[in-house]
């Protein structure tokens, strides 16, 4: 009822628009749009992204007239993964009354770029900084993209720094690879290596693959070989893995230095990290979108956007996005199975969660120590000892009894 009303009101006020009698008649106007806008602004606010693209869509013949309906399209098509549409739809409605939102120049910015047109790139960006507001992450955004620019069209790193601490030094990094500068290593070691509260140990796969992507082969060797599969990350462990099985032709396939847009949408999975730290699932899809938009050859970034589609009990999209990682992916394999038991556990029950994951499991051939140690962990934590010391002995077999794991599993 409350919803019918708001409807009802919305419907009465929309009819006293002076913006909308200025473009149309009012007998021109449809309240069924307006019933359809107002279904995907609540769809919108309630996460349902896919149902409230719907109801926008049905609703199209308001883009020009009414104030917030071009900005709310945007959004909901950059989470739907449509970047290239959002980018037509603004470029092809774009009034002086419907785009006053920084992410509508920032979307035009990318398209731009992506296109290597970085003059026209440059343009939009200028446009964005009248609608950064206070919005802090904005300014980071808008000041780091500009950056960017400038080195992609000067070919040097830019005097002038931003001062956003290890965020501005991560970019840094970035453009001197990108410009194969003779201190890159250099920067690489000390990013990875950063004395402070935040994780850097993701940098450690880009520096593999820059040694590689410059013939320095036997140095990433010897950086792998150090590299813990218990103590990296998904990402790291699955370079580890293809340097160990020469399969390094696949790092390039997925990422290289030397083009823009790989660059600029790592930049971009950084800002969707933060902001799913904050738990700002929705504003982190939309980053990691515009990333994946940039450089869809990296697949293993939609584990994010997988995670953050879980925490917000989206269990259909988790799935969706979980299709994403085959057998030959065998790190973010197995983490889609740990992610699909999650979803077995929260609809069903612990047990089957478990029955889930033990029985594929025992499907993978050859499980690196880390996949072991984690179905062992599994079993332990669900109380099935037996289990869990059959797989704790396949461990200890393969590690140095003088390591701190060994003691862990023994004490």
């Amino acid at each position: 009822m409350l919803i019918k009303l708001f409807k009802f009101v919305l419907i009465i006020l929309f009819y006293q628009s002076p913006l909308y009698s200025k473009s149309k008649g009012l007998n021109d106007f449809n309240s069924g749009y307006l019933s359809n806008y107002f279904s995907g602004i609540v769809a919108y606010e309630n996460s349902d992204n896919s149902q409230a693209l719907k109801f926008f869509k049905s609703s199209k013949s308001l883009i020009k007239v009414h104030h917030s309906y071009l900005e709310n399209y945007t959004l909901s098509l950059v989470l739907e993964g449509k970047v290239e549409q959002a980018a037509n739809e603004i470029k092809h409605n774009l009034t002086e009354n419907n785009s006053d939102f920084f992410e509508a120049y920032l979307v035009l910015a990318l398209d731009s770029l992506k296109k290597k047109n970085f003059k026209k790139s440059k343009e939009y960006l200028q446009r964005s900084y009248k609608f950064i507001n206070n919005d802090k992450l904005s300014l980071v955004i808008a000041d780091t993209l500009r950056q960017y620019l400038n080195v992609f069209e000067e070919n040097k790193i830019s005097k002038i720094k931003n001062k956003y601490g290890n965020f501005s030094f991560i970019n840094e990094v970035f453009q001197r690879c990108y410009l194969k500068d003779k201190n890159t290593k250099v920067y690489f070691t000390n990013l990875i290596n950063s004395q402070n509260d935040a994780d850097y140990t993701r940098y450690q796969f880009f520096y593999l693959n820059y040694l590689l992507e410059n013939n320095e082969y036997e140095e990433a060797k010897n950086i792998s070989d150090n590299l813990d599969y218990l103590n990296s990350s998904l990402l790291v462990s699955q370079g580890k893995k293809w340097i160990e099985t020469q399969k390094t032709t696949k790092f390039k396939k997925i990422f290289s230095c030397s083009n823009v847009n790989d660059i600029v949408s790592e930049f971009f999975f950084l800002v969707s990290s933060l902001y799913s730290s904050q738990e700002n699932y929705k504003k982190s899809n939309f980053y990691l979108n515009i990333s994946q938009y940039l450089n869809p050859k990296f697949r293993f970034n939609l584990s994010l956007l997988a995670e953050n589609y879980y925490f917000n009990k989206n269990y259909s999209k988790t799935l969706k996005i979980l299709e994403s990682f085959n057998k030959d992916d065998e790190f973010y394999y197995w983490f889609k199975l740990k992610k699909e038991a999650q979803i077995i556990s929260r609809k069903k029950n612990k047990d089957k969660s478990l029955d889930f994951i033990n029985l594929n499991f025992k499907k993978i051939k050859n499980p690196s120590i880390k996949i072991i140690f984690d179905i062992a962990n599994l079993n332990k934590n669900a109380k099935k000892y037996k289990e869990a010391i059959k797989y704790y002995d396949q461990i200890i077999s393969k590690i140095n009894i003088k390591s701190q794991l060994y003691a862990e599993i023994l004490y």
